[in-house]
Parts: structure tokens; C-alpha cells; sequence
């Protein structure tokens, strides 16, 4: 309770429960550990809400509990002071409005859903620009064992206009696409698919997300109406889209239809009522990824099945057809014996591409050739043994007795 309070500062009981005691069928057992914790002289209620409800934040004393609760990598907010009036009466506490009471619960609907703990969450990180303006995210999350190593998140109360939230999102394209300190910007121009993110400030602060782009931004709304909510998810999602619908592989004309996601901000919405009117709450399918039309879950919205594995079975895909066309056009070349009308083996086919000089029987294959080699050879071998016999048979006959008494000698 005391690091909850010591991370977002102020909240209520009701924020509490859903974040901390969600299993809880309500706030009872919350509201009786806050009561117990304000006897010890460590929380105290600021103010009552419009809707009733308490809010609470810690004391002096409470604070500097918390802090020691606290890793030293969280960051602690700051203390509300108790002030007084001039008479010594409390005064009053103000600065807490609908927004602050959105961004908790938005925290606590996520982390009672099993997104983390209180400890995963971070308020108002600073995101700095080299253009001198700096982005401060509502909420930051790192859930790695839910499937989202970190998230940064917008709540919207559907009352800045659209024109603010696309620049929100250009920002945080712009500053994931910074340079770390000392990386080798022509290494990283040259770099491909999510090698490039080795080389950029945010993967030196954030762990990989584990999946194609950028650390994902989520923008929850609330307030209003549910038509009104859904005009401006759709309003942000037409004038949005060069940040977030990714690029076109290579090979594209070839049957590739995947989407290249690696220097895309994924961007999902969801809305504060959905969640919570959903029976599984931030866990069930109240996430819509921009660019697609179903509701799901936070990991599916994530998800980019037309990313890097459709390229993959695709590309395996284009290169078995290639292969297989390649195959046919080579057959339809393929020649035939013009005796037998069998076709060429490969081993022949490369003997006669690889010859010289235009062969006696190039036009025949192997076999055939072979039998008009050993006929050609018979036929000269039975004519040179003709020609020896005629020879022999025209020679003079005194040449043939003489040569007779010789060989009798």
C-alpha cells in the first residue's frame, strides 16, 4: 500500500483494491488496511472526491517509509504537504482532477490484470528531444513476465484535440529514432530489419520487446461517450498512420504482402470503460491494435503476424514457386533424341552444351550415341580390314612366291 501511494501519490481506495487486492470481491479489506495505516500516522485522506470517494496519500512520515520500501530505481513521488490556513484549519487540497484519478486507475485495472505490480509502473518519464521539446509519457510499464517487456501509455480524457495525440506520436517516433551516445551512424543507415534498434537510444534504457518495432504506445480513453470515444480512436487512426502501419518488403510485386513493422510505433487503444466492464478486466479483449479492426487481447493486439513470420513462410513461399517455375522452363528446353525420342539426361545435356564444336550426334542422346560411336567404329574397323585384304590381293605374284621362299627359308 505504501509503495503504491509512494509511486502514483494519490489514489483511491477503490484504485487500490483493483491494483493491489483484485481477487477481492471489493474494497472492504483496502479501506480497512488504509484506516489502519492512517492510526500508525503514515497515510491521511487529502480530500473527498465528487463520486464519494476518499483519496489518500502518505504522511511525512509515511513518505519517508515508503522510500525506504522502495528500489532505488523507482522513482518516488513527491510528498503532499499538509497545508494550513491561517488559523490552523487544513486546507483544502486541489490540483487533482479527473486526468491524475484516469492515469491511476488506468495502472491499477492493468496491474490487477496481471500486468506487473505496483513496482512496474513509472509516472511522467521524461522523453527529451534534440529540438529542445521533451515528451513526458503518463504512464510507463515494463511487464516482461505478461508478455510486454515495457509500454508506454496516454490516457485521454476526449477533451485535447486529435492534432495533439499524432504529435505525441511523432515525438516518441522521433526519439526512438535518436542515435545512442558513440554508435556509428553508417553502421546503423546500413543496418537491416531489427538489427537498426542496437544502435538507437531507447534499446540502451528499455529491454528488447521481443517482437518487430519500437516500444509499443498504448492510448486509453475515457470520458464522454462510447460513440464519441470511438470517432476519435478512429480519428487518430487516419491521421496517425505514418507512424504506425510499418513499410512494404522488398519484393513486394512477387506475392510479398508482409508488412515491415521494424521502425514502427505500435500503437494500441482501449478504453477505461471496456476494461473495466470487461469480466476479465485489462486481460480480456479490450485492445485494438491501429490498422486493424477485431478486439483482443494486450499480447495479440502486440502481435505482428503479418510481420516477420509471414515474410518468411512467404519468401519460402515466392522461392519454391521460382524454383519450380525455373524447373519447368529448363524442362520445356530439355532436348530430345531425334532417334529413340527420349529426353536428354542432365550429365548429356551438359556434354553437349560444354563441347567446343558442333558434335556428329549432338543431336541424340547418350545411349543412341553411344550405339552410332560403336557402330561408326565397327563399320571403320570392317572397311580397313577390306582395304588390307585388297591391298594384299593386288600385290605382284612373283612378290608373293619370293616373299613365300623367305619365310620357307
Amino acid at each position: 500500500m505504501l509503495k503504491a501511494l509512494g509511486i502514483f501519490q494519490r489514489a483511491t481506495a477503490d484504485q487500490l483494491w483493483r491494483m493491489l487486492r483484485p481477487s477481492d470481491r471489493h474494497d472492504r479489506m483496502t479501506r480497512d488496511t488504509l484506516n489502519a495505516l492512517k492510526g500508525s500516522g503514515l497515510v491521511r485522506v487529502e480530500t473527498r472526491l465528487e463520486s464519494g470517494h476518499q483519496l489518500w496519500v502518505l504522511t511525512e512520515k509515511g513518505h519517508k517509509e515508503a522510500k525506504l520500501l522502495l528500489p532505488k530505481n523507482v522513482r518516488m513521488s513527491a510528498l503532499r504537504k499538509l497545508e494550513f490556513d491561517d488559523e490552523g484549519r487544513p486546507v483544502e487540497a486541489d490540483g487533482y482532477d479527473e486526468h491524475a484519478a484516469a492515469v491511476t486507475s488506468t495502472a491499477a485495472v492493468l496491474t490487477g490484470a496481471g500486468y506487473g505490480t505496483p513496482l512496474s509502473w513509472q509516472t511522467e518519464i521524461a522523453y527529451r528531444l534534440p529540438y529542445g521539446y521533451t515528451q513526458y509519457a503518463d504512464l510507463t510499464m515494463r511487464a516482461p513476465d505478461a508478455g510486454v517487456p515495457a509500454m508506454l501509455l496516454e490516457v485521454d480524457r476526449v477533451t485535447e484535440p486529435v492534432d495533439d495525440l499524432v504529435d505525441k506520436l511523432r515525438r516518441y517516433s522521433d526519439w526512438f529514432e535518436l542515435l545512442a551516445p558513440k554508435a556509428d551512424a553508417n553502421k546503423e543507415r546500413a543496418a537491416r530489419g531489427a538489427a537498426v534498434h542496437d544502435f538507437r537510444l531507447w534499446s540502451r534504457i528499455y529491454p528488447p520487446t521481443g517482437r518487430e518495432g519500437y516500444v509499443p504506445v498504448a492510448s486509453v480513453f475515457t470520458g464522454k461517450t462510447a460513440a464519441q470515444r470511438e470517432s476519435r480512436m478512429r480519428r487518430l487512426e487516419q491521421a496517425a498512420r505514418t507512424y504506425f502501419a510499418g513499410a512494404s518488403y522488398p519484393g513486394r510485386s512477387a506475392g510479398i504482402t508482409a508488412v515491415d513493422y521494424h521502425r514502427a510505433v505500435p500503437v494500441v487503444v482501449a478504453e477505461l470503460e471496456r476494461i473495466t466492464a470487461d469480466p476479465a478486466g485489462a486481460a480480456g479483449a479490450v485492445w485494438r491494435r491501429l490498422g486493424r479492426e477485431e478486439w483482443q487481447t494486450l499480447p495479440e493486439a502486440l502481435d505482428n503476424p503479418d510481420g516477420d513470420r509471414l515474410y518468411a513462410a512467404q519468401w519460402k513461399e515466392a522461392r519454391d514457386r521460382r524454383a519450380e517455375r525455373e524447373a519447368a522452363e529448363r524442362e520445356a528446353k530439355r532436348p530430345v533424341c531425334a532417334r529413340c525420342g527420349a529426353k536428354f539426361s542432365d550429365e548429356r545435356w551438359q556434354q553437349v552444351r560444354q563441347s567446343s564444336w558442333p558434335g556428329k550426334w549432338d543431336d541424340l542422346c547418350g545411349e543412341c550415341a553411344k550405339e552410332s560411336v560403336a557402330r561408326a567404329e565397327a563399320e571403320r574397323a570392317a572397311q580397313r580390314l577390306a582395304e588390307d585384304v585388297a591391298a594384299t590381293a593386288a600385290e605382284p605374284e612373283t612378290l608373293r612366291v619370293r616373299g613365300l621362299f623367305r619365310r620357307r627359308g
